[in-house]
């Protein structure tokens, strides 16, 4: 069997993440992940929280192969076939049926930053639509934070994405927490996490 592509970050952060997903994240629920990339983070999560059923999804369709081939790899159950699903669609997924039922938990790492703004509010709204009352927002990745001195590599790494494409950029929390409220969810949790990177927890809230 031919290697399925890997993420070296992706290798690197997936345990962190994990611990503080098995600490925010209840015994067992419904998963959509966004910007699934290579699938590592699928594959990774649901095998160690065989509770949850995970769905992952990508922009980029010829992402969705390696997606599929972690999970076959890993011998897991709970983890969907891969979906194309843009944020900036109107609907999700993107090619298929809409989701029937409503996620218990959606995660989505890495994409703010190298990806156009107009994501976040798209991000934001769909999460709205199809999380469930109480349900959450799991987003990873770097962020600036008013008030709080940016690492020189946070610094660096936001130059090289603007030079690379003038609309990508490490985004403001302050900014993000604002969409995220207009969307009718708020920052609940914030962990600092390796590399200068944050793990921050949006939630829906529950019906009274």
């Amino acid at each position: 069997m031919a290697p399925v592509p890997q993420s070296a970050s992706a290798d690197r952060n997936k345990q962190p993440i994990l611990d503080v997903l098995s600490r925010v994240l209840p015994a067992s629920g419904a998963a959509l992940e966004i910007a699934s990339g290579t699938g590592q983070h699928a594959a990774w999560f649901a095998a160690a929280l065989p509770g949850w059923v995970w769905q992952p999804t990508d922009a980029d369709e010829s992402a969705l192969p390696a997606i599929a081939a972690w999970t076959i790899q890993a011998g897991l159950a709970n983890v969907l076939a891969p979906l194309l699903l843009d944020v900036m669609a109107p609907q999700w997924p993107a090619e298929a049926a809409l989701f029937e039922q409503a996620f218990d938990a959606i995660y989505c790492a890495n994409m703010l930053h190298i990806s156009p703004w107009a994501t976040c509010p798209a991000l934001m709204q769909g999460c709205a639509r199809h999380l469930a009352p109480g349900g959450v927002l799991v987003t990873y990745g770097p962020y600036l934070e008013e008030g709080v001195p940016t690492a020189q590599g946070n610094l660096s790494f936001d130059r090289s994405l603007r030079a690379r494409n003038p609309a990508w950029g490490i985004r403001r929390l302050e900014d993000v927490s604002r969409e995220a409220q207009r969307a009718g969810l708020h920052l609940h949790e914030r962990h600092a996490m390796p590399a200068n990177n944050l793990l921050l927890v949006f939630a829906r809230p529950r019906i009274a």
